[in-house]
């Protein structure tokens, strides 16, 4: 039943009800009527004991006569009712006119036929009606206060705006493990013949924002099956065996409507693993989940739907769940590469009008780490600031300041700082910049800033010149080099340290600890992986927290750590005193440009001068600097950005 027969048949249970109370009021009213017979009426008219009001006049409705009367007795008005003689009732018309009574003459014989059909049938009509639509209601699931049990997944139509595979860039793997799987349900001879089966349920899995769920959107697209789409959460309720009961119907929905492809997202609210109860009782999510493990692979079949599910959390999944013959196939949906980040700009920039500087290809390579949805927001945040000083087209140095934007946050203009403050922020930051451009086995550097951006009073940013997958020892010790060069410049020129090294001193041991305890970095330590990973506890694996290794071992690694920390620190202070000259052309540099690129650092360290260009913009825009950021080809976006945070 659609919206508007809802609605009429709503008007229509008012309508009736409103019909009901009258009749039932003035049946009740009538309660108090007296009923008189003809000759006593007669005698009333006579003695003039009928009352009539232009309000309240005397009603002759065919034989029947109904007003009031003065009651003799009582001395009170009173409702009387008489059958009068059929024939008599002009005449009786007449002789109150004459007494000067206002009649009220009703001619509705057929009037009352359809009153008695209103009042005495239509109710009980309406009952039996309203009673069929319940039933009909209950059965399909429309409802809400009666059908906990019914699955709320939801179909996908044709009438909704269709995204395809054309829409999703970056996973190629994955894309063609489920073209497969359209490709199976669109033509299943083609496997058939060879022994195979259609997968019973595909797993994706991977990073937030990588497009997991965009690939289910291309897959409901892209198939000419049934696509039912329902999150994880849906099945939760607060009634014990509402979940259970929901899948039930979820599946029995796919059954009808066989093939058909069934889309769960953020699996892990549902198929966590068992055992987390931690203190027994009926606990509804388990009973959810043991009916999801038999409807998918259970005594009965359910041939031609495939489940497909997303989840950012495949450790926490009961092992049950993601065995062969429920889940067949794991996708691992991955951050994009180079190649993949350049597909998706693409996407995203479709319906962007570009400048003429705008490069795709350097936007991939200085976006390494960032996500499918990432990007989507960088392009975004391209075109707002574009629109924000009125511009035709997005430029690249509007694809710059989004990028510093996303990455760094926004910078913060009506922050006052002291002229010491700066100082010590521009001596920091020029420690860092110094160290990441002449040390050789770091990534390049990319840029460096005094600007608070975010939560930091300065950022010095690198990046890699292609995507790194692994790391040498040589490349871990140059990053702990120079996050810790920045104190030490401060310490070499200033004097004295301040807190804003606060940060890069908790970096700095958690890599230095990584390198003793997991990647086996040390030659003290040697070849061993130390301290377990935290185990969630609600995961019911391991409750009583406990360290693999002896005190002994603990003391040597805590020994360990601290010498790999302290030989980065005497290498950072012995480089940034073999080269004090340049450090403090470049601080003094950043004191009066607040922003330098790796070409304007490698100019003042030569002892050239640098050259730039006024950007024509309103008096608010994006640094100036950024006009010639596009001229970094050869250098990509931002890894491991240094931030200083504010002193507490």
């Amino acid at each position: 039943m659609n919206t508007t027969a809802k609605n009429v048949f709503l008007w229509i249970v008012i309508i009736v009800a409103v019909v009901v109370l009258w009749n039932f009021l003035n049946t009740v009213r009538s309660g108090n009527v007296d009923e008189v017979n003809y000759s006593e009426f007669t005698s009333m008219v006579k003695n003039d004991k009928i009352r009539s009001y232009p309000t309240s006049p005397v009603t002759l409705s065919g034989n029947e006569v109904e007003g009031k009367y003065l009651d003799s007795a009582t001395d009170t008005e009173r409702q009387f009712r008489v059958i009068i003689p059929k024939g008599s009732e002009e005449t009786i018309a007449n002789t109150l006119n004459e007494k000067g009574i206002i009649v009220k003459v009703n001619d509705d014989d057929q009037n009352s036929f359809v009153y008695m059909l209103l009042t005495s049938w239509f109710p009980i009509i309406l009952f039996v009606g309203f009673w069929i639509f319940l039933m009909r209601q209950m059965q399909s699931g429309g409802n809400k206060a009666l059908s906990f049990g019914k699955s709320r997944a939801k179909l996908s139509t044709n009438t909704q705006k269709k995204v395809t595979f054309k829409d999703v860039a970056g996973v190629e793997e994955a894309k063609e493990e489920l073209q497969e799987i359209i490709e199976f349900l669109k033509e299943p001879q083609k496997f058939q013949k060879l022994g195979g089966r259609i997968p019973k349920g595909v797993l994706l899995m991977g990073p937030p924002g990588t497009g997991k769920t965009l690939m289910a959107r291309a897959i409901a697209g892209e198939a000419s099956v049934p696509f039912f789409s329902i999150s994880g959460s849906d099945f939760v309720e607060m009634f014990v065996g509402v979940g259970a009961s929901r899948v039930r119907d979820l599946f029995e929905q796919g059954k009808k409507n066989a093939p058909c492809i069934i889309f769960i997202d953020e699996l892990d609210a549902v198929g966590r693993h068992r055992g987390a109860g931690l203190g027994g009782g009926h606990d509804e999510r388990e009973q959810t989940l043991n009916q999801l493990l038999v409807e998918m692979d259970g005594f009965e079949s359910n041939e031609g739907v495939i489940l497909i599910a997303a989840t950012n959390r495949p450790d926490v999944l009961d092992p049950a769940l993601l065995r062969p013959g429920r889940i067949d196939r794991q996708v691992v949906v991955t951050l994009p590469d180079i190649k993949g980040r350049e597909g998706i700009l693409k996407v995203h920039t479709r319906r962007i009008p570009f400048a003429a500087d705008v490069d795709i290809a350097v936007l991939a390579r200085g976006t390494p780490g960032m996500s499918g949805a990432t990007l989507a927001n960088l392009v975004n945040e391209a075109a707002l600031n574009a629109a924000r000083y009125d511009r035709k087209s997005v430029a690249m140095a509007d694809f710059e300041e989004a990028k510093d934007k996303v990455l760094m946050g926004k910078e913060r203009k009506s922050m006052i700082m002291s002229d010491a403050e700066k100082r010590n922020t521009a001596y920091h930051e020029a420690g860092h910049a110094l160290s990441a451009y002449l040390l050789p086995d770091a990534d390049p550097l990319h840029k460096v800033t005094i600007i608070p951006r975010g939560m930091a009073l300065g950022v010095t940013t690198q990046l890699p010149e292609e995507d790194r997958y692994s790391y040498t020892r040589e490349y871990m010790e140059a990053s702990l080099t120079i996050l810790l060069a920045g104190r030490v410049a401060e310490e070499l020129v200033l004097g004295s340290c301040t807190t804003g090294a606060s940060n890069d001193l908790e970096r700095v041991t958690e890599r230095a600890r990584k390198m003793v305890c997991e990647w086996g970095m040390s030659k003290e330590i040697g070849p061993l992986s130390y301290g377990k990973k935290q185990e969630q506890i609600f995961l019911g694996r391991e409750i009583a927290q406990h360290q693999d290794y002896s005190e002994d071992t603990a003391k040597q690694i805590d020994k360990e750590v601290k010498n790999v920390v302290l030989r980065a620190y005497a290498e950072a202070r012995k480089l940034l005193e073999e080269n004090r000259d340049a450090l403090i052309l470049v601080a003094e540099a950043l004191l009066e440009y607040e922003t330098l690129d790796a070409n304007e650092v490698q100019a003042v360290i030569k002892g050239e001068k640098i050259h730039r260009e006024l950007a024509v913009e309103p008096p608010d825009a994006t640094e100036p600097e950024q006009e010639e950021k596009e001229q970094e080809k050869s250098l990509p976006s931002l890894v491991n950005p240094d931030e200083r945070p504010a002193p507490a």
